[in-house]
């Protein structure tokens, strides 16, 4: 594990790190590095409680190649877990650079038959969950610059083309993660000014979410690049939580392979302003006119 690096000496969290794209980010920070909070509470696909320890895991791989890292259990969208979260962070390492909120789960159903617990459930681990880390971390990096410490501190958030653009069968996921993408421009402005960017990636990966759903798309290839393997995600991220990263907040980047973009949200629209109010009855000719000036919006993912 590298002693030098691109985050060489950055303390860093990863929630959800026990496997799939958390555990990539997880063990690529290590190598550049980083000390590394690997987050995990061992739940299934769909948020219900295992037996199992893949935080604890990865920790040893991580460990094993002689990097620093130590395994977290708390919930993220608990407030007091979230809470011990960043201060395991503090008692640990000694401080805290990098948050990178990464943990959730899906509870997939088409909007008519969606449960309320399901949406519920998806939306408290995948929205809360980056809000209560977030809050926390922003607390501890804004008492540091009061006291005068210089504060260099990332938050990388995770969103979704399910966000972005809109998934059939993911009404509850899409709502979340477009509602992440809303948290992080807002946190971005607020925490500039504490030494805080804020950033977030919507990636496009083989992981228990999209292998089932997206079976074809997600099939690993019997040779040559695997342009699915959740690895590739991982290196935007990182830079993302290096001091080269400075300057650069309130972005969303689409990450998908060997391809990054820079994706751009809603833009205010060329208006058609009459100085008074309307009447419904002269919208139509108007609504017509605005659309054709527009751009088409972009399909949602499995309409």
């Amino acid at each position: 594990m590298a002693t030098e690096g691109i985050c060489a000496g950055r303390i860093v969290i990863v929630t959800g790190a026990g496997r799939g794209i958390g555990r990539a980010h997880a063990l690529a920070f290590a190598a550049a590095g980083a000390k590394v909070v690997v987050n995990d509470i061992g739940t299934s696909l769909s948020g219900e409680s295992t037996a199992e320890t893949p935080a604890e895991q990865v920790v040893s791989e991580i460990r094993a190649a002689g990097g620093e890292a130590v395994a977290n259990g708390d919930d993220v969208a608990s407030w007091d877990g979230s809470q011990r979260l960043i201060q395991q962070a503090v008692d640990t390492f000694g401080g805290l650079d990098v948050l990178v909120n990464n943990a959730g789960f899906v509870r997939d159903r088409m909007l008519v038959n969606l449960a309320e617990d399901e949406w519920d459930s998806v939306v408290r681990v995948h929205l809360k969950g980056h809000f209560a880390t977030m809050r926390h971390a922003a607390a501890y990096w804004r008492a540091e610059s009061k006291a005068g410490r210089p504060v260099d501190a990332r938050i990388i958030n995770t969103s979704s083309g399910a966000g972005l653009q809109g998934s059939v069968g993911q009404g509850n996921y899409g709502a979340a993660k477009a509602g992440i993408a809303g948290l992080t421009l807002t946190a971005s402005a607020e925490f500039g000014r504490y030494g805080i960017t804020v950033n977030a990636i919507a990636p496009s990966a083989r992981t228990r979410m999209t292998e089932t759903v997206f079976a074809d798309m997600m099939a690993k290839p019997e040779d040559g690049f695997d342009a699915m393997a959740p690895e590739n995600i991982s290196p935007i991220v990182v830079w993302l939580g290096s001091p080269e990263s400075a300057g650069i907040t309130g972005r969303m980047f689409e990450v998908e392979g060997g391809r990054i973009a820079l994706a751009e949200g809603w833009h205010h629209g060329v208006p058609v302003d009459r100085g008074t109010r309307w009447d419904p009855a002269e919208l139509g000719p108007v609504v017509a006119e605005l659309i054709s000036k527009g751009a088409a919006p972009e399909p949602v993912y499995g309409a």
